[in-house]
């Protein structure tokens, strides 16, 4: 087990394209982290750059209290899970999983109880005579990630290894890896585009667009409190409503007397007859779908060019452009596609920040 701590990291590539724009990160002995992020934003290459996959243009990582800079990947103490699997197509899975147990000089008894573990816990045990080439893309990904397990190393890197499963599947593993993280207690860096797998897995969230680190911090406290709009639209499924507003509308104070975002999540959202609630939002909407996901329902409205009621505390209506709003309702009861609706949320379910979108502006 050990910390991972990356100064100033940073990575460009030739014709001046810097992938990673210097990234600052401390994760704890035992910690699961997890990188999410669009596709391009960095992600992966800052994980291949830990595992010394990549060089590092500036900046140090530091694994347990050693600068791994100009380590070899072999000598980092490291096991990664690739999206390829990266399998020996000529051995079973039982010699996929032991090989690098073997190059250790591990005794056989040690590497047949680790193996046999790890593929109780991944339900391959009936799979470990098999070649790679007799196992469906999920399965091999499986074997893949028993490979690392049996390693016990300080620090498993997850290079998006549930991308090749199926959504039940997908969900089970994520609870395996969890649960066989915290039993093991090692620290772990985990890369994903998926915010669902993101928010539930990671005790730190590393949120990453461009290169740069948007947010860094607890899944839940970054749900309720974005740092920009690029967060609090990735973050969270259906995302969060974003419109612009005037200097003054809603009663809203920004500095120097600009406008700017207000954003409101989904379920914050009730619907309503009556006017906005004090100090809080109404948007006049026109039903254009709606999606059905057994527990909730997600309604789906446009802005119909009403001037929506602003916070009483400002007395000025305000006039935000056109745009879709989502209403996130439980149950499966909903308006009918075409029928004019009101929802309202309160003022503390609001999100404030600055026009520009790179910062919060409410606490």
């Amino acid at each position: 087990m050990a910390n991972v701590t990356l100064r100033n990291v940073r990575k460009t590539y030739s014709g001046g394209v810097e992938a990673i724009k210097g990234v600052d990160l401390a994760i704890g002995d035992g910690q699961f982290c997890v990188l999410v992020g669009p596709s391009g934003c960095g992600k992966s290459t800052l994980l291949r750059m830990v595992a010394g996959l990549e060089t590092i243009t500036a900046g140090e990582i530091d694994i347990g209290g050693r600068v791994v800079n100009q380590v070899e990947p072999a000598d980092r103490d490291i096991a990664m899970v690739f999206q390829n699997y990266a399998l020996y197509p000529h051995m079973s899975v039982y010699n996929n999983m032991a090989y690098g147990l073997r190059n250790r000089g591990m005794a056989k008894p040690e590497i047949d109880q680790r193996v046999r573990e790890a593929a109780r816990i991944l339900e391959i045990g009936a799979m470990l005579d098999r070649k790679p080439k007799q196992l469906s893309g999920g399965q091999r990904q499986r074997v893949a990630m028993g490979r690392a397990i049996v390693r016990q190393p300080k620090v498993f890197l997850f290079d998006e290894p549930l991308s090749n499963l199926d959504a039940k599947l997908r969900i089970a593993m994520r609870v395996e890896i969890r649960k066989l993280q915290r039993r093991l207690g090692t620290t772990s860096i985990y890369v994903t585009h998926d915010q669902l797998e993101a928010m539930t897995l990671a005790d730190v969230l590393v949120v990453m667009n461009g290169g740069v680190v948007e947010q860094i911090g607890n899944p839940l406290d970054i749900y309720q409190k974005p740092a920009t709009t690029f967060v609090a639209a990735f973050i969270g499924a259906p995302p969060m409503n974003l419109t612009p507003f005037a200097p003054g509308e809603y009663g809203l104070a920004v500095p120097g007397g600009a406008g700017g975002i207000l954003g409101v999540r989904p379920e914050d959202l009730t619907l309503t007859t009556g006017p906005a609630p004090e100090g809080g939002v109404r948007y006049d909407l026109i039903v254009e779908a709606i999606e059905r996901v057994g527990a909730e329902t997600f309604v789906y409205g446009a802005r119909d060019g009403a001037r929506p009621e602003p916070a009483a505390v400002s007395g000025k209506p305000g006039e935000l452009p056109p745009g879709e709003i989502i209403v996130r309702l439980p149950g499966q009861a909903a308006p009918a596609v075409g029928e004019r609706i009101v929802a309202a949320a309160p003022r503390d379910k609001l999100h404030v920040f600055a026009a520009d979108g790179r910062s919060r502006l409410d606490s």
